[in-house]
């Protein structure tokens, strides 16, 4: 059985979009097993996903630096296999890339796509057009390396069963739905004054609403709303990344940012209703299956200024994200 090589070591929501792409990929080659090398959190991503071997790369510890790396690549020669599928060419990936050329891989690289997305975002000539979405960029370098892999862009629901405690809820019939409210980049954000008052409207329709994030700020902004308001609960801190996936997919539908809250969704085959401002779904990071029709936007010449929501983007004296109005959500919400 042949064998590939995969390297993907962040951020979350890339990592989650390679395994809806690896779930098509080893249903289509059977005689192929994948050894997934990334960050020990994103294990959980790939767990039931068959012939995927996990290595953890440990970046802070015994595979920092060159040494680390080098450490690394005798690792994963090990296992024995001649092909490498590099799905994020950055510095580190890059140099692994040299190293299993010089033993005679054959290695492909992901295609970014960079002058396409800086004609995207740029303030002046801005090319507002769909670009390629990034899992089919992750199936390029499987085709390139000679197989072939049609993604089918669907959202089948994924069988999991929730924590014990929610079964109740889960049984009950009632609307329940996910929101992840924060994002890595503040430009993606929705102010958290009108993300509360998104969860005071749902909380006073009586839907159930579970709350997602990370860190102590999230958990303690997170712990109020769910203080504060009826039928709200906080999971931040509560569970392990497998245990919010399995929450994810018993939920009717999920609300998110251009974040991994998204794409969490998409590997379980849950509904997510998106909400955008200096990035856009044209710079092909929507959720793997997800609608375009679910993505909340307002249009506007200076979107997008970002492919990663680290810039900021005026329109007219205010952020793109703080176009988008409550009513907006709560509306396609209820759709």
């Amino acid at each position: 059985m042949k064998r590939i090589i995969v390297t993907r070591f962040s951020a979350m929501g890339d990592v989650a979009m390679v395994a809806s792409v690896l779930k098509e990929f080893v249903a289509q080659h059977s005689d192929v097993e994948i050894v997934m090398v990334s960050r020990k959190l994103f294990a959980p991503f790939f767990a039931d996903i068959p012939r995927i071997h996990f290595h953890a790369i440990d970046p802070k510890g015994k595979h920092k630096g060159v040494f680390g790396l080098y450490r690394l690549f005798r690792e994963l020669k090990n296992y024995k296999s001649f092909y490498v599928a590099d799905l994020h060419n950055n510095l580190r990936s890059r140099f692994l890339d040299f190293l299993f050329l010089t033993s005679d891989y054959s290695v492909r690289i992901l295609d970014k796509g960079r002058s396409e997305k800086k004609a995207l975002t740029r303030r002046e000539n801005k090319v507002l057009k769909p670009l390629k979405p990034t899992t089919e960029r992750y199936a390029d370098v499987f085709r390139r390396l000679g197989y072939n892999l049609k993604l089918d862009h669907e959202l089948p629901r994924v069988n999991r069963e929730a924590p014990e405690e929610y079964a109740t809820i889960f049984a009950s019939g009632v609307k329940t739905i996910g929101i992840a409210p924060f994002a890595q980049h503040p430009y993606k954000v929705f102010p958290l004054a009108k993300m509360e008052d998104l969860i005071r409207q749902l909380s006073e329709k009586n839907y159930s609403i579970f709350l997602f994030g990370g860190g102590a700020a999230e958990k303690e902004i997170c712990a109020n709303w769910s203080n504060q308001y009826d039928h709200v609960i906080n999971t931040v801190g509560q569970y392990s990344l497998a245990q919010e996936l399995d929450i994810i997919a018993n939920l009717n539908l999920m609300v998110s940012m251009d974040s991994s809250g998204m794409h969490m969704a998409s590997l379980v085959g849950t509904r997510c209703v998106s909400i955008w401002g200096a990035t856009h779904p044209y710079s092909g990071f929507l959720g793997y299956g997800q609608s375009l029709e679910d993505c909340i936007q307002v249009a506007h010449p200076a979107r997008p200024s970002s492919v990663y929501g680290n810039k900021p983007c005026n329109c007219d004296g205010v952020e793109a994200i703080d176009l988008v109005t409550v009513e907006m959500v709560v509306e396609k919400i209820g759709s």
